[in-house]
């Protein structure tokens, strides 16, 4: 039975990272905002996601920096002190959204059932939200269903602020362009130096402007710039140079992404900008590119049977490869097998011709 028959006054929702799980859960908040427009949203997320999430009109941000220490809870807190909420959304299982859960007053609160909690989230909540599909937005948008949502299918739109616009309008020389993320915030996540530049190579002979994104980390400039060693064929390394938004307003104009599991790839699917993901650590049925699943090159299956025996039908929903190698699993013949094909299905062709 649905929680509310009628516009809630308030909600909160709980999400502080990550970029690519954020992405997914702007699904359900504009999916409420369609259903109940006077529904005021409050959305307790990280410093580094609030960049992006000041993106979604009549949403209240409040940003817990996590560097904070202890401090960041009493801050938090003392935010949010004498407010209470028709439901809590607390849509990450993690414990230190869990503790920051306990400054926030609601009514309800919605947390994952059992077998999708981890770290004791189900000890916080009061209401248990049953899954609805196996990708993680269709888990989000499960929140949705159990507040009352008619219309739980997951959409986005996003409009970029001009500036941003403007910003990346100085790079629509480089057309037709494909983004290269490489690295991921988990370097485990990233495949092969030598993969990425004989990609950036045959996607040059094929027409396309090769630019490669990410964000400042370290290890993700190290990345690039190994990348840039092996192949004269990237047009730009932007690695660390843009912000959240310019980033985003660069990928809307691009006409394919490749990377791995990592924010950027789920940035894409707010654009509308076509995915091709590389994966071997989880699930891409779970995690790939929302509507560019069919497109992903995934090594999951076979280094979960080699490091486990055991299909994806056999283990937990969330279980990872713990296989540091497993993306050297993916072969440069798979990557430009499934490219051809998007080049095909997303009428790139008779623009790289031209």
């Amino acid at each position: 039975m649905a929680l509310f028959n009628s516009p809630p006054n308030s909600l909160c929702l709980l999400r502080l990272s990550a970029i690519g799980d954020c992405c997914h859960a702007i699904a359900l908040v504009q999916a409420i905002q369609n259903q109940w427009p006077e529904t005021h949203i409050t959305w307790v997320t990280g410093k580094l996601e609030a960049s992006l999430l000041c993106l979604l009109p009549n949403v209240e941000i409040i940003v817990f920096d996590k560097t904070g220490g202890l401090g960041a809870y009493q801050r938090l807190w003392q935010v949010l002190k004498g407010r209470k909420f028709d439901a809590l959304l607390h849509m990450q299982a993690a414990l230190r959204a869990s503790i920051a859960s306990l400054g926030i007053r609601a009514k309800y609160r919605l947390g994952f059932d059992k077998a999708r909690a981890k770290d004791g989230q189900w000890l916080f909540t009061n209401y248990k939200v049953q899954p609805s599909g196996e990708h993680v937005v269709d888990g989000f948008m499960a929140f949705g269903q159990a507040l009352g949502l008619h219309n739980i299918t997951p959409s986005w739109t996003i409009d970029l602020p001009s500036e941003a616009i403007h910003w990346a309008s100085s790079y629509q020389h480089l057309q037709p362009l494909l983004l290269i993320c490489p690295g991921a915030s988990k370097a485990y996540k990233n495949w092969t130096v030598a993969g990425y530049a004989k990609l950036a190579d045959y996607a040059h002979r094929q027409g396309f402007k090769v630019v490669l994104v990410g964000s400042p980390a370290p290890q993700e400039r190290a990345l690039a710039h190994s990348i840039c060693a092996l192949t004269p064929h990237i047009s730009e390394n932007l690695v660390g140079k843009t912000s959240l938004v310019q980033l985003l307003a660069l990928i809307k104009q691009a006409r394919l992404v490749i990377a791995p599991d990592t924010g950027p790839t789920h940035m894409a699917t707010l654009v509308g900008t076509p995915v091709l993901g590389l994966y071997a650590h989880h699930n891409p049925a779970r995690t790939g590119p929302y509507y560019c699943r069919g497109y992903v090159v995934s090594a999951y299956e076979q280094a979960l049977l080699a490091e486990t025996g055991k299909t994806t039908n056999e283990v937990a929903w969330r279980t990872r490869v713990k296989d540091a190698n497993a993306m050297e699993l993916i072969t440069l013949d798979a990557v430009i097998t499934q490219l051809e094909r998007m080049m095909s299905d997303f009428n790139l062709l008779q623009e790289l011709n031209a």
